[in-house]
């Protein structure tokens, strides 16, 4: 079930931390892919009531643009989870996407005003809590996508949510380009996720620096670790090891505190596996241009193989 429309292709612009803003949201919308960002991409909840308000306003100016969406980090040690949540209802946000941590009330609020809310799963049980908390969507981050993945292959995962679930399912892992949105589709999957390949448009609000480490690395430059912020996600080698960070002597993380998340992320930058497809920095419409593009040739191919 696919439950957006004005969707040029099936994908999303996946919210990256310290990563996506109002331009990048505005310029996928309106080339015809659902733009998100993470809440706390604000320092405060003031400011991100003035990023809703300036992606409203753009938005509404654009010729049938997609919607748009904000990710709630719903952990103990994000004091915004209310504030932020009460931000989503007053604007009506049309997607809010939570992670590390599926809650009841937080559903019901965002159901509220005729919203829809995923959750990010890496595991069947976090996929069986999120549906019992009422959500609509489950976006199954798997093996190589960027930020905190997981560890199962999608060719196992999907079928196995899929089994339990009749909402909306979004693939997350290593998806950069159109052929791979049909490859999505055509294991089961409603939408695809997109994140790392969104970092290297011109939009995105890392450095150039950071782009350009994107465009040197390759899947195997990936590594997966819990020891930046205390929860397992993939960063690339090349910027752990320019901060001085030997991973093998490093000690274990005490655990995850989203007040430590941002000074970690901030020189020591994530990306998934989609990394090897991903050899140039465009703007963020001509990319899902392309994208579309692509996925809409994959259809064809594979129609015509059928």
């Amino acid at each position: 079930m696919q439950p957006f429309e004005n969707l040029s292709v099936p994908a999303i612009a996946a919210p990256m931390f310290l990563t996506s803003g109002p331009d990048l949201v505005v310029e996928c919308c309106r080339a015809g892919v659902l733009g998100t960002f993470p809440a706390l991409n604000r320092r405060s909840s003031e400011g991100f009531g003035e990023w809703l308000t300036e992606i409203e306003a753009r938005l509404a100016e654009a010729d049938n643009p997609a919607p748009y969406g904000v990710n709630l980090i719903v952990h103990r040690t994000n004091p915004r989870v209310e504030p932020d949540l009460k931000l989503c209802v007053e604007h009506k946000v049309p997607l809010v996407i939570t992670s590390l941590g599926a809650v009841k009330e937080v559903v019901d609020a965002v159901h509220s005003y005729g919203g829809l809310i995923f959750h990010d799963v890496i595991k069947t049980r976090h996929a069986e809590k999120a549906v019992a908390a009422g959500v609509d969507g489950l976006i199954a981050v798997c093996a190589g996508a960027g930020g905190h993945a997981g560890t199962l292959s999608p060719f196992g995962f999907l079928p196995e949510i899929r089994s339990f679930f009749d909402g909306t399912i979004v693939l997350a892992g290593g998806i950069s380009n159109g052929a791979q949105i049909a490859a999505a589709r055509a294991m089961g999957a409603d939408l695809a996720y997109l994140g790392t390949r969104f970092i290297a448009t011109e939009e995105s609000l890392v450095t150039p620096q950071n782009k350009d480490m994107i465009l040197g690395s390759r899947a195997g430059d990936i590594v997966y670790t819990p020891k930046i912020s205390g929860v397992n996600a993939n960063f690339m080698r090349a910027s752990v090891e320019a901060a001085g960070i030997d991973l093998d002597a490093a000690p274990d993380h005490a655990g995850m505190d989203m007040g430590e998340e941002r000074k970690a992320w901030k020189s020591i930058w994530s990306a998934g596996h989609g990394v090897a497809a991903i050899d140039d920095i465009l703007p963020a419409g001509e990319l899902c241009a392309r994208l579309g593009r692509e996925y809409r040739a994959a259809c064809a191919r594979l129609g015509r193989e059928a």
